[in-house]
C-alpha cells in the first residue's frame, strides 16, 4: 500500500466507497465523477502504479472481473454499450497512480466522445511504426 495513494486508503477503508465486488485481489466501487452512473473503477488490491508494473496475475484477474461487472451493467442498467478504459501515466490522462480500468455504460447519444481520430500515417511510415514496435517484442 502506498501511504497517499487514494485507491489504497479506498481498498483499506480509510476512505468510503461505493462498493460493487470485493475479492481477495479486486475490488469494484463506483466513479464519483462518472461519464455515465454506473462508471466503475476496477482496482487491484495490490498497489502498482500503471498496467506497466502490475502482476501478470492480478491483470488477469482484473480481466476476469470486469467482464463479470460488464455483464451485470448490461443486464441491471440496459445499456447500449460498455466502455474498459485503462490508462497509464499523465499524458494518456491517469490521475490516480494505482492501475485501475474505468467499465463506463454507455447509452445512444450520450454525448461521450471516445478516441477521436486526427492523425494519419503517410507513405511506408505506418509499417516503420510496426516494425518498430515489433522489435521490442520479446
Amino acid at each position: 500500500m502506498a501511504n497517499d495513494c487514494l485507491f489504497c486508503k479506498i481498498i483499506s477503508n480509510e476512505i468510503p466507497s461505493s462498493k460493487i465486488y470485493e475479492d481477495s485481489q479486486v475490488l469494484v466501487f463506483l466513479d464519483i465523477n462518472p461519464v455515465n452512473f454506473g462508471h466503475c473503477l476496477i482496482v487491484p488490491k495490490k498497489h502498482s502504479e500503471t498496467l506497466l508494473d502490475c502482476d501478470e496475475k492480478e491483470l488477469f484477474e482484473l480481466i476476469r472481473i470486469s467482464k463479470k461487472v460488464a455483464l451485470a451493467l448490461k443486464t441491471s442498467l440496459n445499456c447500449d454499450g460498455i466502455n474498459l478504459i485503462q490508462n497509464n501515466f499523465k499524458a494518456s490522462g491517469q490521475v490516480i497512480f494505482h492501475t485501475h480500468f474505468h467499465l463506463i455504460p454507455r447509452f445512444e447519444n450520450d454525448g461521450f466522445r471516445l478516441l477521436p481520430r486526427t492523425k494519419q500515417y503517410s507513405g511506408c511510415e505506418k509499417d516503420a511504426f510496426a516494425e518498430k514496435i515489433k522489435s521490442f517484442l520479446k
